[in-house]
């Protein structure tokens, strides 16, 4: 290797010293396969947390030598040099940051050109009153320099890097610079000069010069060099001096373009947002070009892009130039990569035909594939990969087939088994085997524990460091991942020792006597002629053809595919090789001696020797022609995007002119002094909207085109080196849409000798195809400028409108000002101007800047932002783009003045004209739900009754009839989202919102004559539906006084009066049967619905109490409906066939089973499909009737079997403030650390939930209900819903045909699922089911089908007594589920099956994972999964929020208990926990596991302990413990009759044993008598209560 590149080592070791070890090396970046560089990713301490993650708090710092870089250095030292003559900079320290002039530091020099006088002056200050040291151009006099001949040095430094902070490598500087770039003023004040140009207050400078950067007049070929940065070209922050190198600081872009064409190229969505992307590069390229320079580097890893795919071109890459400096002297890496033989150039030929012919070893190979596969050394998440060769179990001996690792198997098959992953692929939605890659950033981590600081390891690996649970051996690293290996394991011994005191070495195997030697075998391993013959099996599977299609498939390697392929990645799988890897030639070429023979040797001895037989001779010319015909298919790899690329490539190279090598009328030549270059043409508001305006374009005509391209040719372009640059551009674009490169070596240089293109670009868009010819047209004069072709028809009207719109928005500047210039330039009519297409393009870039809380004139510009785009965009785009924009605010929890004018009737009529009432309301009501009732009360339902009113009054004027129309439609959709919003309100905010005072809005709608009967039908359910909520008394109270008058109307009209326009319909309404559907035909109608109801829920002595004309309105209702109350309490039928049931609280028959506002609540309460119904007056309330507790078992199944034939069904939460239960103290808020609980064990409160045993509990997080699952009417399997403040069922599910015995609630998806052999996942607030999971039987008759036949008294298959007998254990068939557990961190549904095996079920996508296979113990049979817990869980944060597990364990049948790796499945440890039945496992803390069993204990196991861990044993129950439940370090469990009641944290007894106290529930009035064992315990630690269930299937709640 050369001797001025530095290992990462070395660089991390000098960036520590220039910046005191304050600054975080990250990982270093190299073009080359080694890790050798002077470029590193950093990063401040200050951001070490979180912010990691994050590209934006990254940078990148690249180092250069000062003497060979004269000009810069001379700059750097200028502009120190005169900061200290200024005072800015101490001499002593060298530092250029101080106080001066209250914190502002001016540069004010005059620059001198050949050509032209020209003065920059630029003004900053610091956010933070810090002192900024600029590039602000120091000039030598009129000097040229050897880069330009028609600019001095400064003025192309400044042009090129304008923001960039000079000074010297100190971290105070350091962190200035970042601190300027994170706070976004390093070029605020061009979007405040663009702001004050909009606002036509004046035409400022910095405003005029940047749209001259973006093409406003149009691009120029001839420039004088500026104090702007363009905004495609990538900000240099920094230049920082050190003893004897130049320090490069630029932000790090979270991709670069060649990342997105390896590992996500649908990113880039359609043909436009490429056009789009090429404009920005040919901008950039057209501005450097302006300065006499080329860039002469363009490819796609020099185009950098951010998330939303601007883009930067690089400039400061110099990737043929050497390294800043050499390793330190005595470096430990120095002699480690000696004696490999890796070039610099990244040609794959060269390198592929030389290890294929043993002159490059197998380990340098690798490196130069991983190098062609993106991975990059250092970097933890896509750290470079290597085989594992041999299991560590003995020496590598070639001789013997022990210890030598398989490697025409992945390592993941190899770890998880042929079977687990068959099952995988066939039982997975998307078929894989691996769903993680071969080399994972928790294993990179893990193997280098080491070395790496212990902030790296806590964030990668796990939150609390744990020394011991990381390998210690290299035999046990191997075991435990199913990942591949790294290659510091086969060359640097320093991976070994470890830095940190707790952590041990990593101890080498026997046979090496130390890490040294041990580097040395395992590399020869690697090198190993075993190694060398098969290696090109484990490329095909790691880089190869195995990689996709069916040879994955039989190589059982397909990996799952992302979830969003549009989302950009930084990394990810490539695949090089599309046809098998061919073997290494000496694996298969050797003498009798064991000596390697090279192919040519081999041949030329076959030429000399004619005696000897000519077969070996066959085979090698064989093998060359399946090695020739590889390598021709794997030209794609050595991609070329210049004529010359071994030219030396400068750090920014002139481009060459020369006045009389210029065609005849270019004008490229010499500057035309004469241009007034300092007072630009007159740019106002209307020339700019003038430039961005769209006007009604079609698609560019093909003939169009090929008019451009045949005169672009007559221009003569005047630089080669400028042509150079086209030429690459014209390589880029094609490789975008052909998704591999247009040339290699071997077709460039087709190309240049006889113009003959790839046939690939016959696979070109016509379009596209055009402009690529004239990009690569052989003779470089006649290729297009970069001008031209920004001015070309292939790029549309919306892509440069677009562009002009967007490059201030990717300024550095502060959000305030991009939000402030979008707004202005939207409210002048930019948006209409660019067109609603450019528009909708344009809003990913906009609406982001408005979702933080913003207030004050910002909330009034981010709300002028989106009106705007509310009028410009398509209603699509509206839905899609705009409403997920306002759900965002409406749901954060800060507050904001945004929010408020977002709720404004002004706004909400604009929005509702635009894309339709529905979409909008269901927005407003689904953030309702979500942000409670105090919300409700102060936003929405005033701005509803506002509108309602509003429509009510329009209705009552003489308007046209669409008018009237939407007025009614308003009105409707304002009921239906108050019917919505009423489930979230309490009892007294719907009667202080909504009835008292005689502000009843239902009834004042009711009131009006003018209003469709639909309107008047959906406003009388509405109103029923409140006065259920509210009660009786209240209603009597508030509503019945303001019905009065409308009861009298209708009374006292002509039409109960006579009745005669009913007369007619009497018999047709008779005879309607009881289901069918009732529908309002004349205001009348009313009557039906109100009065009837209103009875039964008043009582017919109290609504005529308050309806003087009751005795009218009954005679009408018996005259034209049949209708008349009787005093047994129940309204009588004559006939069958009468429309109104017993007791009418509007019957099935009076309304549907669809209300719009229902699908409104999607996600929040409660829902019904859109296609259950149909918009219209049918639209009415469905009565919610569910089974009473009280009634008979018949009644109740009857009212049980009509719950389930309804679908859907709904259930209305109540919010805690309507408690009206027994008093549950600390309900609202956390945990109440300073209250001690008490436990009385007395039942306050029983019910009977399920006819047989309640198996398993499960309470909603805010404590308001609770689920209980068991068994149901017919031995069939229940899931009831209760609501623990009124103990009354709201709602069940009944979908199982089994005995339901585990439930599990899904995080706050509101999904459940429940298990009864099969796993339902269903929806809590509709009842549908989502998906049913079930694993494959093995036998067709299992136990549960049998049992299930027995009667429902003794149908309890899965009770303690059945499970101590052995029945389950011994006959349960393994295929089914027998328990659950819920991952939330991870969204991950954990099965347990009859067999000891886990199931991993993706319940967010409805689709079976992985399959953990349990192993056999020394039962002959397999046991059964009893009990399922992960780390963590049953510890959550005080946040509420989960963390990611490290393991579950599994408890069996048995009585064992096993340890799974979350990651790989294995097994972690594996121990005989009890003598009986595993009934439950919980993880108290992340190394503690608490365990109950039927031999009537309970035990804590520390899984920190090495070996098999010790449990601490609870003893003191008689009988088998069946469950408990933890709060904090006390512990309640159940056993029989009776509770257990003990602390963790208390000593042992006199006898040194830890003893359960059991207490038997006390029931007021009954004591303990007539008592059934418990099954199932469940703490409420908000109410410090506890829910109990029993066999005989009760529910009960204790203190």
């Amino acid at each position: 290797m050369g001797g001025a590149e530095a290992c990462f080592d070395c660089l991390r070791q000098r960036i520590n010293s220039d910046f005191s070890c304050q600054l975080l090396f990250c990982h270093g970046i190299s073009d080359s396969p080694l890790p050798f560089s002077s470029s590193a990713v950093v990063q401040m301490s200050s951001y070490s947390g979180e912010a990691s993650a994050s590209s934006a708090s990254q940078f990148v710092l690249v180092y250069l030598q000062r003497h060979e870089h004269d000009c810069l250095s001379k700059y750097i030292d200028e502009c120190i040099l005169q900061d200290q003559e200024h005072g800015n900079i101490g001499v002593e320290d060298a530092t250029p940051l101080s106080e001066v002039n209250g914190g502002e530091y001016e540069v004010g020099v005059e620059i001198l050109s050949d050509s032209s006088n020209y003065s920059c002056s630029k003004s900053q200050s610091s956010s933070n009153g810090g002192i900024k040291a600029s590039l602000g151009g120091f000039a030598y006099g009129s000097s040229t320099c050897k880069h330009s001949d028609r600019f001095s040095c400064s003025r192309i430094i400044t042009a090129l890097a304008p923001i960039a902070h000079v000074g010297i490598c100190f971290y105070s500087i350091f962190e200035e610079l970042a601190s300027n770039f994170l706070s976004g003023c390093l070029e605020d004040h061009i979007l405040c000069s663009l702001n004050l140009l909009i606002e036509g207050k004046a035409s400022v400078g910095d405003s005029v010069n940047f749209l001259r950067l973006v093409g406003i007049p149009s691009f120029e070929e001839n420039s004088i060099p500026g104090c702007l940065r363009h905004p495609n070209i990538v900000p240099l922050l920094g230049l920082l001096k050190s003893s004897d190198q130049i320090a490069l600081v630029l932000p790090k872009a979270p991709y670069t373009l060649e990342n997105i064409l390896h590992y996500s190229p649908q990113t880039l969505k359609s043909e436009w947002h490429i056009r789009f992307m090429m404009y920005q590069l040919l901008s950039a390229l057209a501005y450097l070009h302006s300065l006499g320079f080329s860039h002469g580097n363009i490819r796609p890893s020099s185009i950098m892009l951010s998330s939303t795919c601007w883009s930067w071109l690089h400039i400061y890459d110099k990737p043929k130039l050497g390294y800043g400096f050499s390793c330190t002297e005595g470096c430990s890496l120095q002699g480690v990569y000696a004696d490999l033989r890796l070039s610099s150039s990244l040609d794959w030929h060269s390198h592929f035909h030389r290890w294929w012919s043993c002159e490059l070893s197998n380990f340098e190979y690798l490196l130069f594939l991983n190098r062609l596969a993106g991975r990059r050394w250092g970097d933890h998440t896509f750290h470079t990969v290597m085989p594992w060769v041999i299991d560590f179990s003995r020496k590598p001996d070639e001789a013997s087939d022990l210890g030598w690792r398989d490697l025409s198997k992945s390592k993941w098959r190899l770890a998880k088994g042929d079977e687990q992953l068959d099952f995988t692929y066939s039982t997975s939605e998307i078929p894989h085997h691996v769903s993680d890659e071969c080399l994972s950033e928790l294993a990179v981590c893990s193997y280098k524990a080491r070395r790496l600081p212990l902030s790296v390891l806590r964030m990668a690996v796990r939150s609390v460091y744990e020394p011991n649970e990381y390998p210690s051996t290299m035999q046990r690293l191997y075991q435990w991942t199913p990942d591949e290996c790294i290659p510091e394991f086969y060359c640097d011994p320093q991976i070994f020792y470890s830095l940190h005191s707790g952590m041990t070495d990593l101890a080498v195997p026997s046979w090496a006597s130390d890490p040294t030697e041990f580097i040395k075998l395992h590399r020869d391993a690697l090198e190993s002629h075993r190694v060398s013959s098969q290696i090109h099996h484990w490329i095909d599977i790691t880089f190869g053809y195995k990689m996709s299609g069916q040879a994955a498939v039989a190589a059982k390697n397909v990996m799952l595919p992302s979830s969003d392929p549009t989302k950009p990645r930084s990394f990810g799988r490539r695949q090089l090789f599309m046809q098998p890897h061919p073997v290494r030639r000496c694996a298969t070429c050797k003498k009798d001696n064991g000596e390697n023979v090279s192919a040519l040797h081999l041949l030329q001895c076959s030429r000399v020797d004619n005696d000897k037989p000519i077969l070996p001779v066959t085979t090698y010319l064989e093998e060359l022609e399946e090695t020739s015909t590889f390598s021709e298919n794997a030209r794609h790899l050595s991609p070329c995007y210049y004529r010359q690329q071994d030219s030396q490539v400068k750090l920014m190279s002139p481009v060459e002119e020369s006045v009389n090598a210029c065609p005849k009328g270019s004008n490229f030549g010499k500057l035309d002094i004469s241009r007034n270059y300092g007072l630009p043409c007159k740019i106002d508001l209307n020339y700019l909207l003038e430039n961005i305006e769209v006007e009604n374009e079609g698609s560019v005509g093909y003939q169009e085109l090929l008019l451009w391209q045949q005169k672009s040719s007559y221009l003569r372009n005047s630089s080669e080196d400028a042509a150079e640059d086209i030429f690459s551009i014209g390589c880029v674009l094609a490789e975008i849409y052909l998704r591999r490169p247009l040339f290699d070596s071997s077709s460039l240089a087709r190309y240049l000798e006889g113009g003959i293109l790839p046939e690939l670009m016959q696979e070109l868009p016509s379009h596209t195809k055009v402009v690529v010819e004239a990009c690569l047209e052989k003779d470089w004069h006649r290729r297009p400028t970069a001008k031209c072709l920004l001015e070309s028809p292939y790029f549309s009207a919306t892509v440069k409108s677009s562009y002009l719109f967007i490059a201030p928005l990717q300024l550095l500047a502060k959000d305030a000002s991009r939000l402030h210039y979008a707004a202005n330039f939207a409210k002048e009519g930019a948006l209409k101007k660019i067109g609603s297409f450019a528009a909708e393009m344009s809003a990913p870039y906009c609406l982001p800047l408005i979702v933080k809380p913003l207030f004050g004139v910002e909330a009034e510009w981010a709300y002028i932002l989106l009106k705007e785009f509310i009028k410009c965009l398509t209603p699509e785009a509206v839905k899609t783009l705009v409403l997920p924009i306002i759900q965002k605010i409406l749901q954060a929890t800060d507050y904001s003045h945004l929010k408020v004018s977002l709720l404004q009737d002004s706004f909400v009529r604009e929005i509702w004209n635009r894309i339709g009432k529905q979409a909008y309301i269901d927005v407003l009501v689904r953030i309702g739900g979500l942000l409670g009732e105090v919300f409700v009360v102060r936003q929405m339902l005033p701005l509803l009754k506002h509108v309602a009113r509003y429509c009510i009054d329009i209705s009552c004027m003489n308007s046209p009839e669409p008018v009237q129309s939407w007025s009614c439609l308003a009105v409707t959709d304002c009921l239906m989202t108050l019917d919505g919003l009423v489930a979230f309100s309490s009892h007294e905010v719907i009667v202080k919102e909504l009835v008292e005072d005689r502000s009843c809005l239902h009834v004042l709608i009711l009131m009006q004559k003018n209003l469709e009967v639909s309107v008047l039908q959906v406003a009388a359910t509405a109103l029923i539906a409140i006065c259920q909520r509210i009660g009786p008394e209240l209603t009597a109270l508030h509503v019945l006084p303001q019905l009065k008058e409308l009861f009298d109307e209708f009374a006292f009209s002509q039409e109960t009066a006579t009745g005669s326009s009913f007369l007619n319909r009497n018999l047709k309404v008779s005879k309607l049967k009881v289901d069918a559907e009732f529908q309002l035909e004349c205001r009348m109608d009313l009557v039906l619905i109100l009065y009837p109801s209103f009875a039964s829920l008043l009582g017919i002595e109290k609504l005529r109490q308050g309806c003087s004309t009751w005795l009218l309105l009954e005679q009408f209702l018996l005259r034209c409906y049949n209708w008349k109350w009787e005093y047994t309490g129940e309204s009588s039928r004559s006939g069958g066939e009468n429309i109104v049931p017993k007791r009418l609280v509007l019957s099935k028959g009076l309304v549907s089973e669809y209300s719009p506002a229902k699908l409104l609540l999607n996600g929040v309460g409660w829902s019904i499909p859109q296609s259950q119904g149909a918009r219209g007056s049918k639209n009415l309330m469905p009565q919610r009737r569910f089974p009473d507790l009280q009634q008979s078992r018949v009644e109740r199944t009857e009212a049980t079997s009509n719950l389930m034939n309804r679908e859907p069904w709904f259930w209305f939460p109540s919010p805690v403030a309507s408690w009206d239960g027994a008093d549950f103290p600390g309900r609202i808020g956390a945990l109440k650390e300073e209250i001690p609980w008490k436990i009385r064990a007395s039942i306050i409160s029983s019910v009977r939930a399920h006819h047989g045993v309640l198996r398993s509990l499960a309470v909603c997080q805010d404590e308001y209900a609770v689920f209980t699952a068991g068994s149901g009417p017919g031995s069939k399997g229940s899931v009831q819903k209760w609501e623990l403040m009124k103990i009354s069922c709201v709602s069940g599910y009944y979908g199982h045909e089994e005995v339901v015995n585990d439930i599990s609630l899904l995080s706050s998806s509101g999904r459940i699922a429940s298990c009864d052999g099969t796993i339902h996942v269903w929806n809590s607030r509709t009842g549908k089911v989502i998906s049913v999971f079930a694993e494959p039987s093995v036998d067709s008759v299992h136990l549960v089908s049998s049992v299930s036949k027995i009667n429902a008294d003794q149908s309890n298959i899965l009770n303690s007594n059945t499970l101590s007998g052995g029945i389950l254990t011994s006959a349960f068939d393994g295929s089914l589920y027998t328990c659950m557990h819920y991952l939330d961190f991870l969204s991950m549904l954990v099965v347990g099956t009859g067999n000891g095996s886990l199931r991993f079920i993706d319940v967010a996508q409805g689709r079976k994972l992985h399959f953990w296979r349990g192993e056999c113990n020394e039962s002959a049979f397999p046991s059964l999964v009893s009990s399922l817990c992960s780390c963590g869980s049953d510890n959550m944060q005080k946040d509420r929020t989960s963390t990611s597990p490290s393991w579950v364990a599994s408890g069996l049948s048995s009585g064992h208990c096993k340890l799974f790796d979350v990651r790989s499945g294995n097994v972690v440890s594996s121990w005989r926990a009890h003598d009986g039945y595993v009934t439950k496992l919980a993880a108290l803390e992340d190394h503690l596991l608490v365990s109950s069993s039927l031999d009537r204990t309970l035990r804590i196991w520390d899984l920190r302990r090495n070996g098999p861990p010790q449990p601490t044993v609870f003893k003191g129950h008689v009988d088998g413990v069946s469950g408990f439940s933890l709060w904090r370090q006390d512990v309640i469990s159940i056993s029989g009759k009776k509770i257990g009641l003990f602390s963790l944290s208390k000593s042992t007894d006199e006898d040194g044993q830890h003893r359960v106290i059991p207490q038997k529930l006390y029931m007021a009035g009954n004591g303990t008598r007539n008592m059934s064992a418990l099954s199932s315990i469940s703490i409420l630690p908000f109410s410090r209560l506890f829910l109990v269930g029993t066999e005989d299937g009760y529910l009960r709640i204790c203190c």
